[in-house]
């Protein structure tokens, strides 16, 4: 069993992969191609993704009984003591702004509105 997930990627992409796949929801793909196709498959996905992100998890004889790779994507698969599990990298905190921080002067436009009267500045 194969699965692809494809996030933010070019329509032909989807249209070459449901040569070989079935799409049952929007960019996931499932099949049970052959193991030599299936790579191909993930070379084309990750040569063609462009800007977006895929996700390929597939069954294997291992204790999980599946592995997965990722292409483009923030979260990583990583072994620990032979499980694959997939890193997460913390968020960063939002920095706070200084106080000098560069603000608009003058009124806001909702503010003018209200002040003066329902006409647009």
């Amino acid at each position: 069993m194969v699965v692809i997930v494809l996030t933010n990627c070019p329509a032909g992409l989807r249209g070459f992969l449901t040569r070989w796949l079935l799409e049952i929801s929007a960019g996931v793909f499932i099949g049970s191609p052959s193991a030599r196709i299936r790579d191909v498959l993930w070379n084309e996905v990750r040569q063609y993704a462009g800007q977006g992100r895929a996700l390929l998890a597939h069954t294997t004889n291992n204790e999980q009984g599946f592995t997965f790779q990722t292409h483009d994507h923030a979260w990583h698969p990583i072994d620990h003591e032979g499980l694959t599990l997939i890193h997460r990298p913390t968020p960063t905190p939002p920095s706070e702004p200084s106080p000098t921080a560069a603000t608009p002067s003058g009124w806001s436009r909702a503010a003018k509105r209200r002040h003066f009267g329902g006409k647009r500045y």
